[in-house]
């Protein structure tokens, strides 16, 4: 059996952190989910400018977009939208098995949202609708504004997956936000079942910290905050107050690990898949990892409900120097700032191929 399907039957999904246009068209997703267990797919502003930059899938595409006029933006959008609903349908059926836990996809909004409140929701809002997919999954950032964007767009009835998270605390604040909407939406009649997941960033802890620490703490923080996380996470689906809601007929939201590709070229390149293999969670991965999991990875015991160990690893961390409550608002700030940046880059690189894609007409309209 393979480690994938061994990974599952412990009961964590595993997604595939990558979208491309030649994914959908090749027939690889499919073969993925066939093949590797793969149930859900998550993207951002980063995988998108790398598909863009990297293939001539979108060349087509963004011609005729271009020429039909909008902004750059829009363009964007409407070519994410294309590829996320085709792999939300080739997930349908892992949702509909799973009553909805599973075979989710994610659009991010735009960063440059992430200190608007109101712009955020409406985005939200307007991105699920054009989507008219019920496993779509938009994506905010669990920043202070993003928070309150959070329990507002949850409260509206859209799925929200919370990105950049890097810490328990992070993880708390997002999953009061999931509770409050829920909450919000019983007291006016609404549903409750409305999808979120937490995504919990990893191997950033390790790369901030790979030249701070004794080699022995290396490639070891992400891991140490994850089984943390964990336990918060355990607690609170143990909790009167989630209780309450699941009797409603709330869905948990699950707890996924985010950035699991190894960074250091020296450890393991299943280190985090192997660390972090817990029950009731999603790892999404990147497909290099998926395909090294698949090819030589193993599945070790479950991570323990309580942590394991979690806080004597922490106090580790702290005796070398490590001020993780410090560390995590810098990733926090570093990741949104990343984010923005590869927005902005491929923004600029749609305008250029937009440009381009423009110039024989114009040429022809000058002659």
């Amino acid at each position: 059996m393979k480690a994938t399907q061994q990974l599952h039957d412990l009961g964590q999904s595993l997604w595939l952190d990558n979208i491309t246009r030649g994914l959908l068209t090749s027939g690889t997703l499919r073969r993925y989910i066939r093949e590797l267990s793969v149930s859900g797919l998550t993207s951002n502003p980063t995988i998108f400018d790398k598909a863009i930059k990297d293939t001539g899938f979108y060349d087509d595409a963004i011609h005729q977009k271009a020429m039909a006029g909008g902004s750059v933006e829009q363009l964007f959008f409407e070519l994410a939208l294309e590829d996320l609903t085709q792999a939300a349908d080739q997930f349908r059926p892992a949702y509909d098995a799973s009553g909805g836990l599973d075979g989710w996809v994610s659009l991010e909004v735009s960063p440059l949202l992430a200190d608007d409140v109101a712009g955020t929701c409406k985005a939200a809002l307007e991105l699920h609708r054009r989507a008219q997919r019920p496993n779509l999954f938009i994506k905010i950032p669990g920043t202070a504004a993003g928070i309150a964007a959070i329990e507002q767009t949850i409260f509206a009835g859209v799925p929200v997956n919370v990105t950049l998270l890097f810490s328990r605390e992070h993880y708390l604040a997002a999953a009061g936000a999931y509770l409050r909407g829920i909450e919000r939406r019983l007291a006016a009649g609404l549903d409750a079942r409305v999808g979120s997941v937490a995504s919990l960033f990893i191997s950033r802890w390790d790369g901030a910290v790979k030249d701070k620490v004794p080699q022995a703490l290396r490639n070891g923080l992400g891991i140490a905050i994850a089984k943390r996380t964990y336990r918060a996470y355990r607690e609170l689906l143990a909790s009167p107050r989630w209780r309450k809601l699941a009797a409603a007929g709330a869905q948990p939201q699950r707890l996924l690990w985010a950035s699991t590709g190894t960074k250091d070229p020296a450890a393991p390149d299943t280190l985090y898949v192997e660390a972090l293999a817990a029950p009731e969670t999603i790892n999404t991965m990147p497909e290099p990892t998926l395909l090294a999991f698949a090819d030589h990875g193993r599945v070790p015991a479950a991570l323990p409900a309580d942590g394991g160990d979690a806080e004597d690893l922490m106090a580790q961390y702290s005796r070398a120097g490590v001020d993780d409550a410090a560390l995590a608002v810098e990733l926090q700030r570093d990741g949104a700032r990343a984010f923005t940046e590869s927005w902005n880059d491929l923004m600029r690189r749609l305008v250029a191929k937009s440009a381009r894609f423009k110039q024989p007409d114009a040429a022809g309209a000058g002659g």
